[in-house]
């Protein structure tokens, strides 16, 4: 597991490339039978990608989390962006389908992840954070998502945001999860651009080519750098940035959110003229 530490934006506007990569970005998700896990003290959220191919992989406990196991004092959410796989929660069996979702809550102890095809492996990314009550497991199946379409041809932005880990859909602490997809000739996401002083987010972008990119731009409204973005590579958003991108063609992306609370219009509007 890999410790990252929050970030100050006073000092965040004086990093040079390699330096905003090294905090915020996440490259290296899916690996053969491996799990890439990162810890964030940006209210502790651990964002983790496991490829299973020939072995099944097991979320564990440790020194890191001070725990017996995973989510012992944790929730998480996990969407399959690969082939399909099987997520295995204390025993019981949840089958994936690409895109479809689970929500597992506080107290589950034993969580495996294998994929059904090692020709076409599963890719499950994992969002996790910590959790003060147990609620109940979930699959969501990307047909069940709540989708809120959104957005406009004119703007380039028009999409579809699944929501899968939310207050309308189901029950969680402060996890937040869905999955947004732009229609074909839209390139902008999060546009005009907000904060949310309450909520850190992590997005992981997905569905683009060898040769693509989105450039992701983050910082204060005033102090606006940019990271860029390849295939499932995640970046992280301290409550402070802005997390708007501009892809060279359309994408989608993974959002997770977690904080104080989960009111998504507590956030804070940013005239597009007055970002600098």
């Amino acid at each position: 597991m890999e410790i990252r530490n929050a970030a100050n934006p006073k000092d965040v506007k004086n990093y040079d490339t390699d330096r905003l990569r090294e905090e915020f970005h996440i490259s290296k998700l899916f690996t053969k039978d491996n799990i890439r896990m990162v810890y964030s003290h940006i209210d502790r959220i651990i964002t983790a990608g496991l490829m299973p191919v020939y072995q099944e992989l097991k979320l564990e406990g440790g020194k890191e989390l001070a725990s017996d196991y995973f989510l012992e004092r944790r929730e998480m959410g996990c969407i399959n962006v690969g082939g399909k796989g099987i997520v295995t929660v204390d025993g019981t069996e949840y089958e994936m389908n690409p895109r479809d979702g689970i929500y597992i809550g506080m107290g589950n102890k034993e969580i495996s992840f294998k994929s059904v095809n090692a020709e076409d492996p599963a890719k499950f990314y994992v969002s996790s954070c910590p959790a003060h009550a147990t609620y109940p497991i979930v699959k969501i199946d990307i047909t069940k998502a709540k989708k809120v379409p959104c957005g406009s041809v004119d703007d380039c932005n028009k999409r579809v945001i699944n929501q899968y880990i939310h207050p309308e859909v189901i029950k969680s602490c402060q996890l937040a999860m869905g999955l947004t997809q732009l229609e074909v000739g839209s390139n902008w996401n999060t546009m005009p651009s907000h904060t949310h002083d309450r909520r850190m987010e992590v997005y992981m972008y997905l569905d683009m080519g060898e040769n693509d990119a989105v450039f992701h731009m983050m910082g204060e409204p005033n102090e606006t750098r940019h990271i860029i973005m390849h295939n499932e590579e995640a970046v992280i958003s301290p409550s402070w940035s802005i997390h708007s991108g501009v892809g060279t063609k359309n994408y989608s992306f993974i959002w997770a959110m977690c904080g104080e609370n989960q009111e998504f219009t507590d956030m804070d509007h940013i005239e597009t003229k007055d970002l600098r």
